[in-house]
């Protein structure tokens, strides 16, 4: 037995055993990958993005959910992505981090099918969101610069087709992902076992994650069949649409302002026979979407191609180590950051998602200060002032549901995603 693994097995790494003629090497590994400063440092930044994710999207449902001015084509989708990134925040981010911490998959079969099989369903409803996003804001701009100068605009998107397309997206991300979820499996890795606190006595079986097909060819075919559909072809549409976009918005003859329309209404508010203009407010909304898609290209990227290197590089032993004990839980946490990082993105452009934002935010203080009031009344107080604390306890947490927003003469909102109603 030739025995592998960290710096306590040198003393027996001389010890063979021959069997069958044969020389059986077996692999000690550690328990835990890292030291306690480096493990520190992975659960800190990976709490970090998981209470960024939870918290943020958290409160962007809730702020679409209790405003029906909110509810727009472009908010329900973005509601969608909210949606994903929750999922990746509840079912992916925990797991990842006590797999980068501990030698081996430490948990069982079906969380193994279910934490692959989640992230791989909210990354391809992310993606086909952002698409779902960009394709009706190019069609404005394509026929607003070019066909609607002799023809009329074609209808914009309702939001009932909006709701459409969100279930077609989470149909057809399941069907891209049913058969990883149907190939993933737990396994135990032969002639490989893990040493707890260096005790050769107390050794552990190493299990393994991954996509058992049926033929081993199958799973590098898979993951470029995946990068291909989830990732280059989808965001390079994105990429393509929204250049185009800012290019016509460049090009304009002036400052969001383009030429006049004869017996059309402009795509971005203008009135029948009169020059339309578009927005600052409205340019916001654009950049909000190119700086989402943007993110998510960059987040995304490097996790993208480890896997890849790692079906088709040819890496050896050592190298295959380096990046999953230390390259791959970065590439990890910058993906899922990107599921963090939306809510702050959509508070900084949009003034309807701040203003939710801040309510909350007072909300949660107010309610706060109530149960420190409350806590100063019990000691003095009989029951009756603690019932009257109680009764001003009852407050809603969002405050948002009688909210009103200002409105023009129209009668629609001034401000907040309304390009595409």
């Amino acid at each position: 037995i030739l025995l592998e693994g960290s710096a306590t097995t040198a003393a027996v790494m001389n010890t063979s055993l021959y069997y069958s003629g044969n020389i059986t090497r077996i692999t000690l590994s550690t328990y835990y990958q890292h030291s306690l400063y480096v493990a520190s440092s992975y659960i800190i930044a990976y709490f970090l993005i998981f209470l960024l994710c939870i918290v943020g999207n958290t409160l962007v449902c809730l702020i679409v959910a209790e405003n029906r001015r909110m509810r727009t084509v472009t908010n329900l989708f973005i509601l969608n992505l909210a949606i994903s990134d929750l999922l990746v925040g509840i079912f992916c981010i925990p797991t990842t981090l006590v797999d980068n911490l501990i030698t081996g998959w430490p948990f069982s079969n079906t969380v193994c099918k279910m934490s692959g099989f989640v992230q791989g369903v909210s990354v391809s409803a992310s993606v086909f969101t952002l698409v779902a996003i960009a394709v009706p804001y190019y069609t404005v701009f394509h026929q607003f610069h070019t066909a609607v100068r002799v023809y009329p605009l074609q209808p914009k998107p309702t939001v009932f087709v909006a709701k459409a397309a969100i279930l077609l997206i989470w149909v057809l991300a399941v069907l891209i992902m049913c058969p990883a979820a149907s190939a993933l499996t737990v396994d135990t890795v032969p002639f490989h076992y893990m040493v707890y606190n260096d005790d050769f006595n107390h050794t552990f079986p190493l299990y393994t994650c991954y996509e058992n097909f049926t033929n081993p060819r199958m799973s590098k075919v898979y993951t470029a069949v995946l990068l291909v559909l989830i990732y280059l072809v989808p965001l390079s549409v994105i990429t393509v649409m929204y250049s185009s976009i800012s290019v016509k918005l460049s090009s304009s003859v002036v400052a969001n302002r383009v030429p006049p329309l004869d017996n059309a209404t402009g795509p971005v508010g203008g009135r029948r026979g009169g020059p339309p203009t578009i927005s600052q407010k409205k340019i916001r909304v654009i950049k909000m979407l190119i700086v989402v898609a943007l993110l998510f290209i960059l987040s995304w990227l490097p996790l993208w191609t480890l896997m890849m290197m790692t079906d088709y590089a040819g890496l050896d032993r050592d190298q295959l180590d380096l990046l999953t004990s230390y390259i791959f839980p970065f590439a990890h946490w910058l993906a899922f950051s990107n599921s963090s990082v939306n809510p702050i993105i959509y508070g900084y452009y949009n003034e309807n998602f701040k203003r939710g934002f801040q309510a909350v935010c007072k909300s949660w203080r107010r309610m706060a200060g109530q149960a420190r009031n409350e806590r100063t009344v019990q000691a003095p107080c009989g029951g009756a002032a603690f019932r009257e604390a109680m009764r001003n306890h009852n407050q809603p947490v969002l405050g948002l549901r009688n909210r009103s927003v200002p409105t023009n003469s129209e009668g629609k909102e001034k401000e907040g995603l309304i390009l595409i109603h």
